[in-house]
Formats: structure tokens, C-alpha cells, sequence
């Protein structure tokens, strides 16, 4: 045991090594864990910001203007005034996202208890910008009609009183999401590739002949580029973690970090596992390329990761449940959104042992008649 465990060990170092002298891999490394997660955190945002609107004002009353001084940043531009004329050529050349055109005597029509229609232009070019400005826009009209017409005492008025509390992102502010989001989604995509190269490089280089002649076997070798790879993506999550998520882009986590590196060690068992499968069936550097498109992208789309699984067919949702991503993308959220502890996320720890247990298993069995074939 005390010689195999040297065994892993010092092969586990030589992987590291290798991977020294791949400028290549390295800089992907630090590309993904540091300014990418930042880039996909910070420039996609699902929230309405400085949405650019244009208003027609046909009616130029009390209401109206109060209507036009509801707009304001962050969520608008200033409101430009422009004639009717001129709605088609500025949507057209994308300077408008929203037109509001209040029509002639809206004023005197509220007033008089009839219901004056206004019409709202949106450009859908960009979809979720575009419906979630309507719904302001909706919102902010029917509040200053209703204060304009009943008076600021009565303005509102329900049969119920609607008290909404968001809990765990108050401002739902998105890269909240997309950052933690962002580092799973190269975890996954980071540890089959590095697992998956190591294995071609030794083929490649020729020197998995050397390994086979050496009184290893496939559990120590496999082991190895296991141990070395999880190393090196884990200390790189922990990185991107403290230093990208927390510190440059703000993101609050107080939840156990510990936790989540320790659920992570223990999701790359899975991880490093399909690396090596896909090590074993992939022929060159190219088709692992391909083979990796192929795997992670279902894999991020199927965890949750991206919307919730619970939007996806019932089917589809008890395939999921064989992917170790659905489970640790489940426990990742919990921890570090809602601040769970062990007591709540022990299952999908040991679901996601269990499959990780297994696949490496098959990987071992795999990658054992994969080089016994090739001798």
C-alpha cells in the first residue's frame, strides 16, 4: 500500500510538471478561472439598465409631464422628446430602445373617468431588455394616472396589501448569479480537459509505452492524473472564488467556503473520471475538443446551472438525476446563496460521491483494455 501511495504520489507530481510546460493549457487555466468568469459576470446583464426611451407628448398637459419626469436613470436614460414623424426612423437606427406616445387629451380623458389608450413601441431586438422595459414602463403610466386622478391618498388602493421580500439577492442583481454560475460551468469544463489532455499527451509523446513497462498498473496511473488535476482546478476555484467572485466583482458570500471546496473535491472525483473516459475514446487533441463541446455543454444545460431544472420536462428531470452537475450545481447553490450547512446538503454529497465512485470505476475498467489493446 505504503509503495503504491509513493506510486500515485510522484506520478501525480510528474503530471504537474507537464503541465508546467504547457503554456497553452496554463494559460487557458488562467484565462477561464479568472478574466472570463469576470467578462460573463459583469457584461451580461438580465436587468433594465439605461434603457434609452423617446416620448411623443401630443396631449402636453400636467399629466403627461409628470408621466415624462417618472423616467430617470438607473433603469432609463433622460426621456427625448421627438415628433411623431420621427418614431419610425429612430427605432430603425436602434437610438430608441422604447417610444411612448401619449395621445392628444389623455389629461382631460382620465379626468373625465374614460380609459385613453397609449401606445408603447418597443425594438425586441433585445428580448429580455424588451419585456422586462415594458413591464416598468406599464407599471410607472398606470402609477402617475392613478395618483394624477385619485390623489396620492387613494392612488393604489387594493383589496389586498402585496408585501414582496426578496430573499438572498435583494437587488436581483445578476451577476450574483452568472459569476458563481460561470466558475461550475468551467470547473466542469476545465477538469475534463485537462484530465482528458494529460491522457492524449502520454500518447502522443509516446510515453504511456514507458508507463506500461514500469511496475505501475492502470489504478496508479489513472489516480495520479486524478489527484493532480483536481488539485489544480480546486486551488484554482478557490482563487476565482476570494479573489474574482469576492473581492473584484462584489459578490457577498458568507456561506461556508469550505463546504463548497470540500463538495467540489469531491465532484471532480466524477469530473476527472469522464477526463479519463473521454481520454481513452478520443484519438487526438482535436477530437477531445469535440468530444468536450459535445458532453458540456448538455451537462451545463441539463444541472440547473442556466434555468431551473424544474422548467424541464418530467422525463428529462429523472435522466438529470443520473448527472453528478445536477446535484453539485444543486448543493453549490445552496451553500453559497442560502448559506445551507452540511445538515441540509449531506444527500447530494453523497449522491454525487456515489456517481463519482462508479464513473471512475468504468473510467479504470475502460482505460485498462484501452492500453491493453494498445500493447
Amino acid at each position: 500500500m505504503r509503495r503504491q501511495l509513493s506510486n500515485i504520489f510522484w506520478l501525480g507530481v510528474k503530471e504537474l510538471r507537464a503541465l508546467r510546460r504547457d503554456p497553452v493549457l496554463v494559460g487557458l487555466l488562467i484565462y477561464a478561472f479568472s478574466l472570463s468568469i469576470y467578462v460573463q459576470a459583469s457584461a451580461i446583464s438580465h436587468e433594465l439598465n439605461n434603457g434609452s426611451i423617446a416620448i411623443v407628448d401630443e396631449d402636453r398637459s400636467a399629466l403627461s409631464a409628470r408621466i415624462i419626469n417618472a423616467f430617470y436613470p438607473p433603469h432609463f436614460q433622460p426621456p427625448v422628446m421627438i415628433d411623431s414623424n420621427e418614431v419610425d426612423r429612430g427605432m430603425d437606427q436602434g437610438r430608441f430602445m422604447f417610444v411612448l406616445d401619449i395621445p392628444p387629451d389623455f389629461e382631460r380623458d382620465v379626468l373625465a373617468g374614460r380609459r385613453p389608450d397609449v401606445q408603447l413601441n418597443i425594438d425586441a431586438t433585445a428580448v429580455a431588455q424588451a419585456g422586462i422595459g415594458a413591464s416598468y414602463i406599464s407599471n410607472i403610466v398606470g402609477d402617475e394616472v392613478a395618483r394624477y386622478a385619485t390623489g396620492p391618498e387613494t392612488a393604489g388602493e387594493q383589496p389586498i396589501d402585496l408585501v414582496t421580500r426578496i430573499v438572498f439577492n435583494p437587488n436581483l442583481t445578476t451577476s450574483w448569479f452568472t459569476s458563481i454560475m460561470g466558475l461550475i460551468s468551467m470547473v466542469n469544463m476545465l477538469t475534463i480537459i485537462l484530465t482528458g489532455a494529460a491522457l492524449i499527451r502520454e500518447r502522443e509523446h509516446g510515453t504511456i509505452e514507458h508507463l506500461l513497462v514500469m511496475p505501475l498498473n492502470p489504478f496508479e496511473i489513472v489516480m495520479a492524473k486524478v489527484w493532480a488535476n483536481a488539485l489544480i482546478i480546486l486551488l484554482a476555484t478557490g482563487f476565482s472564488l476570494f479573489i474574482v467572485i469576492r473581492s473584484l466583482l462584489g459578490v457577498p458570500i458568507g456561506a461556508s467556503i469550505p463546504l463548497f471546496l470540500a463538495g467540489t473535491a469531491l465532484y471532480l472525483f466524477f469530473a476527472t473520471a469522464l477526463g479519463v473516459f473521454l481520454g481513452t475514446v478520443a484519438r487526438s487533441m482535436p477530437q477531445l475538443g469535440l468530444l468536450v463541446i459535445l458532453v458540456v455543454l448538455p451537462m451545463n444545460l441539463l444541472s440547473g446551472s442556466d434555468t431551473p431544472v424544474e422548467s424541464q420536462p418530467d422525463w428529462l428531470q429523472s435522466i438529470t438525476m443520473l448527472l453528478a452537475s445536477r446535484h453539485y450545481v444543486s448543493f453549490a447553490q445552496a451553500i453559497l446563496y442560502r448559506g445551507a450547512g452540511i445538515d441540509v446538503v449531506w444527500p447530494e454529497f453523497l449522491i454525487v460521491g456515489a456517481l463519482g465512485l462508479a464513473f471512475l470505476a468504468y473510467s479504470l475498467n475502460r482505460f485498462w483494455r484501452a492500453i491493453s489493446l494498445g500493447r
